[in-house]
């Protein structure tokens, strides 16, 4: 009884008015290149001081929740992530889209973002304390085994044209070590430009090798729009019973492991997504259909992505550590109205925290609500002509990449990078490889420099601990796992 007291808290129609306005809010920034959860919750947090606690945490919960979902319907209908987050959406998202299934591919991504979701806050209701220990164990080394997973993720993307995939990765590398070093503060391949002098802006290098670079395509290609024909328009974003259990599994693995994710801090959606991604195409019976407009390779992205925003909140609520940049904020939510995160947290104030928790579920309804019945008007800017689009799409990444620094260098960079993009399309050099080696090879060679020197000479004292033993074991594994098969096929022959 207590809970459903703590639930039906959140009907009081003042605080329903803001979770709406929070989730509206959420999915316009979301949808909007260079902007995002954090950009929301950011312009709200002094806002929510005048409200209820319950209100106030509840509104930057919406903003979170459907902030993460509006970048899908960006990726999926014009190939525009706004953040790295939105980076494995494209690409079965926007092929989709290509093929005529526009409405179909906002269908898959509203319907598994929804799941992965609500699987995520669950785990927060649930096992949130449990969890919770798994963040507390993990060191530098940890940390650096985590992100390789995300990296070698990239050799079961590029397996079909392995070597121009290794090479858009080791330019993503050193794109990557451009800016401050991590340890010694000092500036480095920055050639004296001072745009660059701190880091390779992450936001106006995406715009550019996605967003600006379908620009340019669509300018060279001379198409009326992105799809000819009715095709797009067709059908509808609700899954039939058959869809939905094609896609059940791989929705729901994903969830958890963008939940499990989501709980150790720095490794964020990036990764998430990818294992996801990886697991499916390497287990399904067609892999190379991914990236081609597979329904399932979509489906696992949105819901690990969805899922890592419950996962983050589980040692920022028991431990007080942020699993990424925008859950810290809400440590800053949970000061403005007095509240301070442990086991005092969800005892001594647990309508705050429980209700913060439901307006996490309450947050993924709209998502559906928004996806499904919003789904025709999003798809109509697939038929909207390219006379139109093209200066729109071109104005949202000049706009996007001003707005991530107030820079205008850095409308600069997402024209150079569009360009690049633009020849790397054009050549067939996969993008993916080059941003996923740039997300994280920074935070790579961080914490494999900080292992290093915690382990001062004595190697076994960091490496030979159970739990750097497995996180090496499932490395190893990710790393054979795309040649398994030809492994076997190798030995049979011989």
């Amino acid at each position: 009884m207590e809970l459903l007291s703590y639930f039906t808290q959140l009907l009081d129609p003042q605080t329903m008015m803001w979770i709406f306005i929070g989730a509206v809010v959420g999915v316009i920034l979301g949808a909007l290149p260079g902007m995002s959860a954090t950009t929301g919750i950011t312009i709200f947090l002094p806002l929510t001081f005048s409200l209820p606690p319950v209100t106030g945490l509840a509104t930057l919960a919406a903003i979170y929740v459907t902030g993460s979902y509006g970048g899908n319907i960006t990726a999926v209908l014009i190939n525009t992530p706004g953040t790295s987050d939105s980076l494995f959406m494209v690409l079965d998202g926007y092929p989709m889209t290509l093929k005529g299934e526009g409405l179909k591919a906002i269908g898959v991504t509203t319907l598994t973002a929804f799941v992965g979701g609500v699987i995520g806050t669950v785990a927060l209701l649930m096992i949130a304390p449990q969890l919770a220990r798994i963040a507390v164990i993990f060191g530098p080394f940890e940390l650096f085994l985590t992100v390789m997973m995300g990296i070698i993720i990239i050799i079961g993307i590029v397996k079909e044209e392995v070597m121009k995939g290794l090479m858009s990765a080791v330019l993503g590398f050193l794109c990557s070590m451009v800016g401050l070093d991590g340890l010694t503060g000092k500036s480095r391949f920055s050639f004296g430009i001072s745009a660059i002098h701190d880091e390779l802006p992450m936001v106006p290098l995406v715009l550019g090798l996605f967003a600006c670079a379908q620009v340019f395509m669509l300018v060279a290609e001379n198409k009326e729009s992105i799809v000819i024909g009715k095709d797009t328009l067709k059908g509808s974003a609700w899954l039939s019973l058959k869809e939905m259990k094609d896609l059940a599994f791989e929705t729901v693995r994903s969830s958890v492991i963008g939940t499990v994710v989501g709980i150790i801090p720095a490794a964020g959606t990036t990764i998430a997504a990818g294992l996801s991604y990886n697991l499916a195409k390497r287990a399904d019976p067609d892999p190379s259909s991914f990236g081609k407009g597979n329904p399932k390779g979509l489906a696992t992205v949105s819901a690990a992505n969805n899922a890592v925003v419950g996962g983050s909140m589980v040692p920022l609520l028991t431990l007080g550590i942020p699993g990424n940049g925008t859950s810290a904020l809400f440590l800053s939510g949970l000061f403005i109205h007095g509240l301070a995160p442990g086991n005092k947290l969800f005892t001594d104030n647990a309508a705050y925290a429980y209700g913060l928790l439901f307006a996490f579920l309450l947050a993924n309804v709209f998502i559906l609500i928004f996806g499904m019945f919003g789904a025709k008007a999003f798809v109509y800017v697939t038929k909207m002509p390219s006379s139109v689009l093209i200066p729109i799409i071109a104005a949202l990444c000049v706009l996007g990449a001003y707005s991530y620094r107030c820079l205008p260098s850095d409308m600069v960079i997402v024209l150079i990078t569009g360009v690049v993009g633009y020849y790397m399309m054009r050549t067939r050099f996969p993008i993916a490889p080059f941003v996923l080696a740039f997300v994280l090879g920074k935070s790579a060679e961080i914490y494999l420099r900080r292992a290093v020197m915690l382990m001062n000479g004595k190697v076994s004292s960091v490496v030979l601990q159970p739990l750097p033993l497995v996180l090496i074991a499932i490395d190893i594994i990710m790393l054979v796992a795309p040649f398994w098969k030809d492994i076997v096929k190798a030995v049979k022959k011989r």
